[in-house]
């Protein structure tokens, strides 16, 4: 789990992201992230439907994946962005963890958060 400071707060700053963030599509996920100045660290926040496995379950335990995929494939980065993954296939459950670090990784460097 991320710590504090890196989660998001408030359904506003979701919507912020959502409204302004550049899009980088993949086959189970997308990253959404738009810059924040106004902080000095990243946030990170992954959304599961419930169109996309009906088990709180399932859609806890694709999220904690993704989140330590996320700190595998370099999310400590520094700079200050707000980043949602939203998921759209329950095929992340099954997916070979190694795999998932490596379409994160594509994914964010696609999206300029790292190099």
């Amino acid at each position: 789990m991320l710590g504090k400071p890196n989660r998001f707060h408030g359904y506003g700053s979701l919507k912020y992201v959502y409204r302004n963030g550049r899009t980088v599509r993949g086959p189970l996920f997308s990253v959404k992230s738009v810059a924040n100045p106004r902080r000095d660290d990243y946030r990170f926040a992954v959304v599961i439907s419930r169109k996309v496995n009906k088990s709180a379950v399932a859609r806890n335990r694709m999220r904690r994946r993704l989140y330590e995929a996320f700190k595998e494939a370099g999310g400590d980065s520094s700079t200050p962005a707000d980043i949602v993954l939203t998921v759209f296939h329950d095929g992340v459950l099954e997916e070979p963890f190694d795999k998932l670090v490596k379409q994160l990784k594509k994914q964010l460097r696609s999206s300029g958060l790292l190099k």
